[in-house]
């Protein structure tokens, strides 16, 4: 598969319509773009553009502010951005300037952004409800607070100022949650190379490397294909695995233990989220099979009941079912299945509550929704309900157990971290892995490790 072409501009302002349609002709709407941040003295984090700026626009320059206007006259879509500067451009590179803004990203009207402040006041004006991300960023929120004091200083000279700030995030999320044919076509070419990646890891894993060292192989992987991580790479070897969040990527990795990848690329700001779990040595010790099997049937399980009707909670349960019913069968839970998949109940004498056996094991949720933000946004619920899947969506489903040491088990189950995940979209009929790419069954993985490296 090729690398997929931009999303093209047609697409930006087809999402800009459908915002448009649904602020209503009273509202305004007003979206910042990210700002560089100091990594450390002079030197700059790698820029990463907003999200839902870059949904929008397609800018993915610092220091812009976007404006949505319904009905406006003079036209809709209003983009403040840097203005074009030669000698700034020498260093920090070439800038789109307020012709680009207009003739290659579709604003109907640009300014620079220095001239916000003076702007924005008149687009304000006569307006009733505000839409913009309140609490996002302190400092602009004092800045939108400060136009609408300014207005209403003007209102004995017939001047309306809103009366009504909306939080923006909920109308842009929910359009983000639904992928658009182009969306699909370039988190599937994210996927691909995100798998290649993970399989060139197994190929090369051995006794001896540090986690650095395949943190390396994999990112480089990304870097070939234009890419960048989508996230910071998680490579935790033995009781590392057992880490949720672990990213020293320190440690060298040992003959008999188990190595957990929780890696993804990102591209045109699309990310891939995979993690799959092999054995350093390329093969399985029994414990290690019975437990990745059981954590492999979990995750099937999960990823039959992504299909559309069922609930956002469908393959989380389904999950956790299996999960328990294997380590009821293992020993290491003992009592009734569905017993054990509820919570006990809430304790009188104000201690604190106790959570189900099973979570000692598995603490976390089946999966998150994925787009451009690697844990992407739209809502869970609505009103109190898991909400219901539905065609567009996609969703990473990651079951896992962990067995850090502990006193009431048994030490051959000790320091055994596994959790595989893939990137799931619902389809019409069911669902699409994107990250089929990648083998996960037992004797794939230990076929894989066996081949020697070209």
């Amino acid at each position: 598969m090729k690398s997929p072409v931009l999303i093209p501009a047609s697409e930006f302002a087809e999402r800009r319509q459908r915002l448009l349609a649904q602020l209503g002709e009273q509202a305004i709407a007003i979206i910042q773009a990210s700002q560089l941040v100091i990594r450390n003295r002079d030197a700059d984090y790698p820029f990463r553009q907003e999200s839902d700026f870059l949904y929008l626009t397609g800018f993915n320059e610092p220091d812009a502010v976007a404006v949505f206007i319904p009905g406006r006259a003079e036209g809709e879509y209003v983009l403040f951005c840097q203005a074009k500067d030669p000698a700034m451009e020498r260093w920090t590179g070439k800038r789109a300037g307020i012709d680009g803004a207009v003739n290659d990203y579709g604003a109907d009207q640009a300014f620079p952004i220095g001239e916000l402040d003076k702007q924005i006041l008149p687009l304000l004006s006569g307006r009733t409800e505000v839409h913009y991300r309140i609490g996002f960023d302190t400092e602009f929120d004092l800045k939108v607070l400060g136009w609408l004091t300014v207005l209403r200083r003007q209102a004995r000279n017939g001047v309306a100022a809103p009366n009504t700030l909306k939080l923006l995030d909920t109308l842009v999320h929910e359009l983000r949650l639904f992928k658009s044919p182009a969306e699909l076509e370039m988190m599937r070419y994210s996927a691909k190379i995100a798998a290649q990646a993970h399989t060139r890891a197994m190929q090369i894993c051995r006794p001896g490397l540090f986690e650095f060292e395949l943190q390396a192989e994999i990112e480089r992987e990304f870097r070939k294909a234009g890419m960048e991580p989508a996230y910071t790479s998680i490579v935790g070897g033995g009781e590392n695995a057992c880490i949720l969040h672990y990213v020293d990527n320190r440690t060298p990795l040992k003959a008999g233990d188990l190595l957990l990848i929780d890696a993804g690329s990102e591209h045109q700001g699309y990310a891939s989220d995979i993690t799959r779990t092999f054995p350093v040595n390329g093969r399985f010790s029994p414990e290690q099979r019975q437990l990745y099997q059981l954590v492999l049937d979990a995750q099937k399980a999960a990823i039959a009941a992504v299909k559309p009707g069922n609930d956002w909670d469908a393959p989380h349960q389904a999950a956790v079912r299996t999960l328990v019913a294997g380590l009821v069968e293992l020993g290491l839970l003992q009592g009734e299945v569905e017993e054990l998949l509820q919570d006990p109940p809430k304790p009188t004498d104000g201690s604190a509550p106790k959570e189900a056996a099973y979570r000692q094991f598995y603490m976390h949720k089946t999966g998150h929704w994925l787009g451009l933000d690697v844990h992407d946004v739209g809502d869970y619920k609505i009103k109190g309900a898991w909400r219901c899947l539905e065609p567009g969506m996609v969703l990473t489903v990651e079951p896992g157990l962990y067995f850090s040491p502990a006193e009431n088990l048994d030490p051959k189950w000790w320091n055994i971290g596994i959790r595989i995940e893939d990137d799931v979209l619902v389809t019409a009929d069911g669902c699409e892995v994107l990250t089929a790419g990648v083998v996960k069954e037992i004797a794939e993985i230990e076929a894989l490790m066996a081949q020697p490296l070209d």
